[in-house]
């Protein structure tokens, strides 16, 4: 083998470290598969290029890949690639409802038998027991069902 296949699987070996380092962090296949380029590489620069060829490949391959390692593990380049952002939203839940039961209310949408109601200014996503409700139609809740609203037709 002559010197340019032995640059060729060095520059792949680095390559496949440069993945592995910035875009599919963790041991995986990636990380495996750079370091086994690079070190047949190595080996190959020792078998074909002589004891000096091996050295120099030797000391090319791990300068370059600890460069490699060293500028991708540095903080301030990994914020460049990692979500930074939190997010702090929360989540309405009925089962926590401040919608009581005997609570009144009225209808924004035909509850046919699910729809939205009013109650004071909150819209909120009820259902009924079966019933067809017209829009506009005064409600009362009945109770908080499997993380439904239930209401009935106030009669």
């Amino acid at each position: 083998m002559d010197w340019i296949t032995i640059a060729l699987l060095l520059l792949f070996g680095l390559l496949f470290l440069v993945a592995e380092v910035l875009f599919i962090p963790g041991t995986t296949l990636v990380g495996l598969v750079g370091f086994a380029l690079l070190a047949v590489g190595i080996w190959f620069g020792y078998r074909d290029l002589g004891s000096s060829g091996g050295h120099v490949t030797l000391v090319t391959a791990v300068v370059l890949a600890s460069i490699v390692i060293y500028i991708g593990l540095r903080p301030k380049n990994l914020h460049k690639f990692a979500l930074t952002d939190v997010n702090n939203t929360s989540v309405r839940d009925v089962r926590r409802s401040d919608i009581l039961p005997g609570s009144h209310g009225r209808t924004l949408s035909a509850l046919r038998p699910a729809g939205t109601a009013l109650f004071e200014d909150d819209r909120r996503e009820v259902v009924t027991r079966g019933e067809f409700l017209a829009a506009g139609t005064a409600v009362r809740v009945l109770g908080i069902e499997q993380n439904r609203i239930v209401v009935e037709q106030v009669a």
